[in-house]
């Protein structure tokens, strides 16, 4: 509407707005105009409300200010994370908003570890692992077995004891006293029961040339020993037995297993000796290098002993270098239940190249994957199989072993997991129990005739009792108790290692050695005439080759 002005009464006048007449491409364009400003408002409003957030989160990262770290996990929460990212994603978010990383020291490196442990854990293989720093020395450590200590290897039993199962040949413990079947009762003054292996690992060893006190209980009494520490280096172990026979006992194919291995030999041939016994019982591997030094002992250069396929489908094989010792005839190998990998493989690579090899015991393990190691510059190592191996024919073990040409069994006690007994527990006449059960397979094992090994406790298993008691003059009492338990099983383990005679397989190999070193040939004129087989006289047969491989250890040195 115009506007009307008045002024002192004089003439009244209008004045009219006058508007431009805008043509239709004018309009557009001015609305065109407005839309833009209206989206870089928009822009603008956005921009400020991120930043606004992320100054919000930084500082509630830095400063616990509520409202933001309710805005910063409300946007955690609902916002969808790129899947290709979940182990970055996951790793931030138990570093900065797990509740316990707060009570964590070195969190990421804590939840690192974790990380690989998960990622190399998995049904398929049970030897694939990754291991810290501590873990992968200890692993080396148990292949090759040199450390600063006595030179004894222990078993944890199940009641808390800690029994020696064998002194090395040269080692402090053998030149103070120790033998197989003490129990470790304390070391300088500090009783040991119920310790760690680590615990008395930790107490037994130390600097070279310090003096260690320990009390052992041998047979109930206590004996005390002043062992000065030194360096151990112990894979192999032998002795001249008799009819010119060497026996050589592999524990783990080592580093010096090689050096250990060829020392033994060259005495066993100053010595004359004509057969060997090759005890392969518990070694669980070792290293493909070492296999190939030591199965080159016994066989000519240029021959198989091992096949290595890959997962790309490829394959090669390992060959001996040949070594001064193949005149050693006939051969009996020994292996049990826990011969596995390296010990598997040479025990296939010299029956498969030898006819006058015998393999003697129960199947083995059956481990027929090949470990390598790579290793990290904070100690750590990831260890992993790359490879599975096969005998020269061509035979695969895995899971499933190696048959014996003749299966020996041990006496039942030897495999026996010696289960705990109650200090207060005692077992009387015509009680039953598993306790009695394995006291029986004891007496049975040294000789006493309990009579019955069912766990019923008889008047002929108290009478055994009191026999071996008066025989390590021991107190008699009409029960069987811990003390007499514990005594019993000190005495199977010391008769098992220094008595031949309670080792059946060994004895069915020297018998099988004295069968087959004559042999009997008719000659053309129908004369009989005794002659030895040398190794010279074997048929070779040409295989193809194998890997290297490890296990650890279940009993502990020190």
């Amino acid at each position: 509407m115009p506007e009307r002005h008045e002024d002192d009464g004089l003439e009244v006048s209008y004045r009219i707005p006058v508007e431009r007449f805008r043509y239709e491409d004018e309009l557009n364009d001015r609305n065109q105009k407005l839309q833009k400003r209206n989206h870089t408002l928009q822009v603008l409003i956005v921009v400020l409300s991120v930043v606004t957030l992320f100054i919000g989160w930084g500082l509630g990262s830095f400063q616990p200010i509520p409202f933001f770290n309710n805005l910063r996990h409300g946007v955690t929460y609902i916002t969808q994370q790129d899947s290709e990212e979940k182990v970055s994603h996951v790793m931030n978010v138990m570093k900065r908003y797990w509740y316990f990383s707060r009570g964590i020291e070195n969190i990421e490196e804590r939840l690192t570890d974790q990380a690989l442990i998960g990622m190399t854990s998995n049904e398929e293989d049970p030897h694939t692992a990754y291991m810290s720093k501590e873990e992968i020395e200890s692993f080396t450590q148990g292949i090759n077995r040199n450390f600063v200590g006595i030179g004894v290897q222990f078993t944890n039993l199940e009641d808390g004891l800690h029994l020696i199962t064998r002194v090395f040949r040269d080692s402090p413990a053998e030149k103070a006293g120790v033998q197989a079947g003490d129990i470790i009762h304390s070391v300088d003054g500090i009783v040991t029961d119920h310790m760690t292996s680590q615990e008395i690992k930790d107490l037994v060893q130390g600097e070279e040339g310090t003096v260690v006190t320990i009390v052992f209980q041998r047979e109930g009494q206590y004996v005390t020993l002043d062992i000065v520490r030194g360096q151990v280096g112990h894979t192999v172990d032998g002795m001249v037995m008799d009819n010119h026979v060497g026996y050589i006992a592999i524990e783990q194919f080592g580093e010096t297993t090689e050096t250990e291995t060829r020392e033994f030999l060259d005495e066993f041939m100053e010595e004359e000796v004509e057969s060997l016994v090759l005890d392969l019982r518990d070694d669980g591997g070792g290293y493909l290098e070492t296999l190939k030094d030591v199965v080159s002992l016994f066989l000519p250069s240029n021959k198989t002993f091992i096949r290595r396929e890959y997962t790309d489908g490829t394959a090669d094989s390992s060959k001996t270098s040949g070594g001064p010792y193949v005149t050693f005839s006939p051969i009996v190998i020994l292996v049990n239940e826990n011969t596995a990998s390296a010990a598997e493989a040479f025990t296939l690579g010299m029956k498969e190249n030898r006819d006058d090899v015998t393999v003697i015991g129960v199947t083995t393990y059956g481990k027929g994957s090949v470990q390598v190691t790579q290793y990290f510059d904070d100690g750590s190592a990831l260890k992993y199989t790359d490879s599975i191996w096969k005998s020269p024919k061509g035979l695969w073990i895995n899971g499933t072993g190696i048959e014996p040409d003749e299966t020996v069994e041990l006496h039942e006690v030897l495999n026996s997991s010696y289960d705990s007994m109650e200090e207060d527990a005692v077992f009387r006449v015509d009680s039953v129990s598993e306790f009695v059960r394995e006291a029986q397979l004891c007496l049975d094992f040294l000789g006493y005739e309990p009579g019955r090994m069912d766990g019923y406790f008889s008047e002929a298993t108290l009478d055994a009792i009191h026999r071996f008691e008066e025989a390590y003059d021991l107190s008699q009492a009409d029960v069987l108790n811990s003390d007499v338990y514990e005594s019993l099983i000190s005495a199977v383990i010391h008769e098992w290692t220094v008595n031949d005679e309670t080792d059946t397989q060994l004895q069915r190999a020297l018998e099988l050695i004295q069968e087959t070193q004559g042999i009997e040939l008719e000659t053309e004129e129908g004369e009989a005439l005794s002659l030895v087989l040398p190794y010279g006289s074997a048929v070779m047969v040409e295989p193809i080759e194998v890997p290297n491989i490890r296990i650890e250890e279940d009993d502990d040195t020190i």
